[in-house]
């Protein structure tokens, strides 16, 4: 390959091929003008200034754009995040809420170099599936505030702005819908001077750029007590978020992302947006299903746009974007909503040919999720109940069979399947101490030897023959069963 073939090769998408780098610019903006009321409103969350939100949109957005492992993802101001913090911001005040800020970005920072990405393969299809149907339900009740108590031309506004997003598609995709609807239902609310709710009516948008600096708190050991719990509360709901969001956006766009390289990016951006002045944040599911599902951006140009739009709409065009009209923001988050909803997972005969565990671990999933507002509760919640469901299943996959010998003094008892604390815990009763001969022999070439309850419950079948004068021989273990039984047998006994 020649010198310039190769450096065509390190080109991004967005430098070679002008189609990506109308999508992704666009597609950035249309991020940014969705970004503006839901940072404001996670502003309120979290009591701070609404300028808080909007800058840690902006610094989130660009350095994860730089650092992140999944590229197309949308960080910024969260819900989420702004639950967390809020209580220490009431309690302690803005100060402290920024050292947090840092030291939960530092915090991710070292569980990304520990490698807490490599979790997520213990979260279950169910689980994600309760995780992507949770998310949908949120970003939508998260609309219903606008629109209720409000005048009645809100309706029709919505409607049109979801008819020109199902139906323009159909005609054009060289502009996003999104971005049409916005454009025109802004036109529409203030060529004909109709009085809705608007964007500006959310919060005063921030009129010059965030500067950086430390966070006015003393630095004490105290000071450090007081934020760690936060710190450390807002770093794991960040990456969970976030981890699980790279991984909804890896199905999508069926492409793998670097999970540890997007922890620690993570972890970086929410230590830029702490010196910053900004709230914190994490991945945005609803923003980054604009960007990817709804407007099919596919690089960083537009993580980095989204961010870069944010601050000069703000700056530069804050009186127009004052004037957008919550109506068409509205359509374009319930459009999300719907666009995000797994709905083959709730038809009938999906649900007719589900497991009843999986579908539980889904509802519980989901549930959890709606009731707390608590992303990280629902999934922490739902991967255990899963594992419950699956350890109850796989416990009833050891058998035992009984074969007496011929002569009537050796019986052998060949046991199958999986034992740990589940399984193992009924293995005990299977066994007929009093009525079998002098020796008995076990033999677990069919089985497999997971944990010291196993163990344990080998040696009071092997005690329990004991005391009726008996001996018992354990035969077929497999390397690493003999090795965990040859290093456990006999040291389980309880006040041992």
């Amino acid at each position: 390959m020649s010198p310039a073939a190769r450096l065509r090769g390190l080109k991004p998408d967005w430098l070679s091929d002008p189609k990506v780098w109308r999508t992704e610019v666009l597609a950035g903006l249309v991020v940014a003008l969705a970004l503006v009321p839901e940072a404001i409103s996670f502003s309120i969350i979290a009591g701070v200034d609404p300028a808080l939100g909007l800058f840690a949109s902006f610094t989130m957005a660009v350095t994860v754009a730089i650092f992140g492992g999944r590229r197309a993802m949308i960080s910024a101001a969260t819900g989420a995040v702004a639950l967390v913090i809020a209580p220490l911001n009431r309690e302690h005040g803005l100060g402290y809420l920024i050292a947090a800020v840092i030291l939960a970005g530092v915090l991710q920072v070292v569980l990304g170099a520990l490698g807490v990405a490599k979790l997520m393969r213990f979260i279950p299809r169910s689980v994600m599936v309760g995780f992507v149907n949770s998310l949908a339900i949120l970003v939508f009740m998260a609309q219903v505030p606008e629109m209720t108590d409000v005048p009645w031309a809100v309706y029709p506004l919505i409607a049109a702005g979801l008819a020109l997003m199902v139906f323009l598609p159909r005609i054009t995709t060289v502009i996003p819908a999104p971005l049409v609807s916005i454009v025109i239902l802004t036109l529409v609310t203030v060529g004909a001077a109709i009085a809705v709710p608007t964007v500006g009516d959310k919060g005063a948008l921030p009129s010059s750029l965030p500067v950086p600096g430390l966070p006015d708190v003393p630095f004490t050991l105290d000071t450090l007590t007081t934020i760690a719990p936060y710190a450390f509360a807002m770093a794991l709901v960040g990456l969970m978020e976030s981890l699980m969001t790279a991984k909804l956006v890896d199905d999508i766009t069926d492409t793998h992302s670097d999970k540890t390289r997007e922890s620690i990016g993570q972890g970086i951006a929410n230590i830029v947006t702490g010196f910053f002045g900004g709230m914190g944040g994490c991945a945005m599911i609803g923003q980054t299903m604009i960007n990817v599902k709804v407007s099919g951006a596919r690089t960083r140009l537009s993580t980095f746009l989204a961010g870069a739009f944010l601050m000069v709409l703000c700056i530069v065009f804050g009186p127009v974007v004052s004037g957008i009209p919550m109506a068409a923001l509205v359509a374009v988050m319930v459009m999300v909503s719907f666009a995000t909803f797994d709905w083959h997972s709730i038809a009938p005969k999906t649900l007719r040919r589900m497991p009843a565990g999986e579908i539980v671990v889904m509802l519980v999933t989901v549930v959890c999720v709606v009731v707390t507002h608590n992303l990280a509760v629902g999934v922490v919640v739902g991967s255990i109940t899963a594992m419950v469901v699956f350890a109850k299943r796989v416990a009833h996959l050891a058998e035992v069979t009984a074969v007496p010998d011929p002569d009537g003094s050796t019986v052998v008892y060949r046991v199958t399947g999986e034992l740990f604390f589940a399984s193992s815990n009924d293995l005990v009763g299977r066994f007929d101490y009093a009525g079998d001969p002098e020796t008995v022999v076990i033999d677990l070439s069919g089985a497999h030897i997971w944990d010291a309850s196993s163990v344990a419950a080998l040696d009071a079948i092997e005690n329990k023959y004991a005391q009726r004068g008996k001996t018992v021989e354990i035969t077929g273990l497999n390397t690493p069963s003999a090795a965990m039984h040859d290093r456990l047998s006999g040291e389980l006994a309880v006040g041992h």
